[in-house]
């Protein structure tokens, strides 16, 4: 299984009218609120840990026992 394949839920407080806002915004470009938070994620990951952290991620996971 590609570890990308997993889930795990995060739950968030958001004001209704923003989640109403960020929801219209998604139906317009064809997207769901999930994958658009997952794209938030990795973007807001990479500017922080470099273009390589995925790989690093995976590294790190490999080197761990289970």
């Amino acid at each position: 299984m590609n570890k990308e394949d997993r889930t795990a839920r995060l739950t968030i407080l958001i004001d209704p009218r923003k989640k109403a806002a960020f929801e219209r915004l998604c139906e317009e470009e064809d997207s769901t609120p999930s994958q658009v938070v997952r794209r938030l994620i990795r973007d807001y990951i990479q500017e922080r840990r470099g273009p390589s952290w995925w790989d690093d991620l995976c590294a790190q996971d490999e080197a761990e026992p289970e």
